[in-house]
């Protein structure tokens, strides 16, 4: 297919899959997209093991790996201190996620949780630097960074190892600074994204943007994400001019993924309008399953969500004895399971494998096209 994307990549079809799960990075890689490994919430150790596993499995197809490296947060800049971040959570949140967990009888000792400083440190520059070197001795071909402009260090590394380096966007203004600061590639993401997203659609988000780099007279590829589940939503972002589609949410319903089960049958059976756009995640805007612990966050009666990434510090703990709980059929835990999921997840009704939801894309892009080349030929 004749993308720059393509030729960016050396790949058959510009679909690039965003997940945290490596046999998704491999399975999408090899079916002739690319597959980009998520690793903000692993150690450095971690981060070696799944890559070395990817380079024994993808059979040399290029494969590329995301950090979150905010612009803003609450600690940044500074040491990581567990304790002190603990202190400055108020006693009332704690209070309010035990009230949860109550509520759907799940057993608390009254304590507060605060969750593992993984993805704390990582999201500092000293932490990215930690992850990117591991990164870099692997033969990636594309690092992303989210929530910001990329760390000169994320940079520097890239050039130096020839990678080209992406980054997220949801507004045309962020757009046009990640340009000045060099971005290789442009991901950008409409408020119908999972994950954190911006309130714009993708809709007028692409072409917006594409006109923004087009006025500026800048030719740096975009990649149209935010609740992009077919090749035929792939096709309308590309003639709005869009380089190719970045999606995240189509692969948690796969059989590779590694999303629980309960949460996977709840993201096939839910509608487009079964998500929730919040702060009470992570304290950063990010669209999840609606489920009855995103409906008590949105409560008048909860407390307003923590910076990040205080907010974050409290609720995965929690919501990571859901996940076990629900799997072993713990009603309560069933009903407040969640996940981040894009808008599009009324479209994803059946579990097929990455391969397979690649090829439909590419089945869905030509109908498309065909469907558009007929309207002109009258």
């Amino acid at each position: 297919m004749k993308s720059v994307i393509c030729d960016m990549f050396n790949i058959e079809f510009p679909l690039i899959a965003f997940t945290h799960c490596r046999d998704v990075v491999v399975a999408v890689s090899k079916a002739g997209g690319m597959g980009v490994l998520g690793a903000v919430n692993m150690t450095p150790d971690q981060l070696a093991e799944e890559l070395a596993w990817i380079d024994d499995h993808i059979d040399g197809k290029p494969y590329g790996v995301d950090l979150i490296v905010p612009n803003k947060f609450i600690g940044k800049g500074e040491a990581v201190d567990q304790a002190a971040l603990g202190a400055a959570i108020p006693d009332e949140h704690h209070q309010f996620i035990q009230e949860i967990l109550g509520q759907h009888d799940i057993e608390t000792d009254g304590k507060p949780e605060l969750g593992n400083m993984t993805f704390v440190e990582n999201l500092q520059e000293e932490g990215a630097r930690n992850a990117l070197e591991i990164a870099f001795q692997h033969p990636i071909k594309l690092i992303v960074n989210a929530l910001g402009v990329p760390p000169q260090i994320m940079k520097d590394m890239a050039k130096q190892h020839n990678v080209a380096v992406g980054a997220l966007v949801g507004a045309k203004e962020h757009a046009v600074a990640q340009i000045a600061s060099g971005v290789d590639v442009l991901i950008a993401a409409g408020g119908e994204a999972g994950g954190h997203c911006g309130d714009v659609s993708t809709m007028v988000l692409i072409p917006e943007i594409c006109r923004a780099l087009k006025e500026i007279g800048d030719t740096t590829p975009v990649l149209a994400a935010g609740g992009i589940t077919t090749g035929t939503q792939m096709a309308a972002a590309m003639s709005m001019g869009a380089a190719g589609a970045w999606c995240g949410s189509v692969w948690l319903t796969t059989v590779e993924a590694e999303t629980n089960p309960i949460v996977k049958e709840k993201m096939l059976k839910a509608s487009s309008r079964d998500t929730v756009r919040a702060r009470s995640r992570t304290g950063k805007p990010s669209r999840q399953l609606r489920t009855a612990w995103t409906d008590a966050w949105e409560n008048e009666t909860a407390p307003e969500a923590l910076q990040m990434p205080l907010q974050g510090m409290i609720t995965e703990p929690a919501l990571a004895r859901v996940d076990k709980l629900s799997q072993s059929h713990h009603e309560g835990a069933k009903e407040l399971a969640t996940y981040w999921v894009g808008q599009g997840v009324g479209l994803m009704t059946e579990s097929l494998s990455a391969g397979q939801v690649v090829q439909q894309f590419k089945q869905d892009y030509i109908s498309a096209y065909e469907t558009l080349a007929a309207s002109l030929n009258g």
